[in-house]
């Protein structure tokens, strides 16, 4: 089975089509990429999974259920989990103070799954151990960055949303970032990544979708 079905997803605002009957599936242990230019649709899409945005028509089914009618919290519950471009942390709280925020969303799914992360391990992972110390605001973007997945990382996700996690990095950063998604991935957790920087993503994916104007040209 599946770990996540989409069929025929569509998405209109006011009689604009921001999203036209997208397709695909992603299997459990797979990192998935998307990529399109700006305006293809990736951010609706990320947002229709996530449950941020409400389809117009079309199925999302997760682990053989359809979701489609659920609100945010609880796919993430579940264990689908999106990051965002846009850092969403706490900046007044510590990095650790952040992870353990970010634990209480899992709360419900983690009382009936195996053990889940914990906090050492998910600033281990996102190489963030020596600033737990450190408020959010005091973090560099990569930093920020970090941060942000490893919040998503505390609610012990099974299918996690990364949108843009490499934006504006360097190539050392990069290099990080790329390394960090691998320690992810080899925790059994499955990736959708969406990236402009595609030649680091082309290194982690077994599979890319291609939007355009809405659409999906190719998978």
């Amino acid at each position: 089975m599946d770990l996540l079905s989409v069929q025929g997803l569509t998405k209109r605002y006011s009689g604009v089509t921001a999203l036209s009957d997208v397709s695909f599936t992603i299997s459990e242990g797979e990192i998935l990429g998307l990529i399109g230019p700006n305006g293809a649709g990736k951010s609706t899409l990320f947002g229709l999974l996530s449950g941020m945005i409400l389809r117009t028509s079309g199925q999302i089914l997760y682990r053989g259920v359809d979701l489609s009618r659920w609100p945010p919290h609880r796919r993430c519950h579940e264990g689908l989990v999106q990051t965002f471009q846009l850092a969403r942390g706490f900046p007044d709280l510590t990095v650790e103070q952040n992870v353990r925020v970010g634990r209480t969303f899992g709360v419900r799914r983690l009382q009936r799954h195996s053990e889940p992360l914990s906090v050492d391990e998910i600033l281990e992972i996102t190489e963030l151990s020596d600033r737990r110390s450190q408020r959010g605001n005091e973090l560099t973007l990569a930093g920020r960055k970090r941060l942000e997945v490893a919040r998503a990382l505390a609610t012990a996700p099974r299918l996690l949303l990364l949108d843009e996690v490499m934006a504006g990095l360097n190539p050392t950063e990069l290099e990080g970032v790329v390394a960090m998604i691998q320690r992810i991935h080899a925790r059994g957790i499955s990736l959708l990544v969406t990236e402009h920087v595609v030649e680091s993503l082309f290194r982690l994916v077994h599979r890319v979708l291609v939007l355009h104007h809405g659409q999906l040209l190719f998978s």
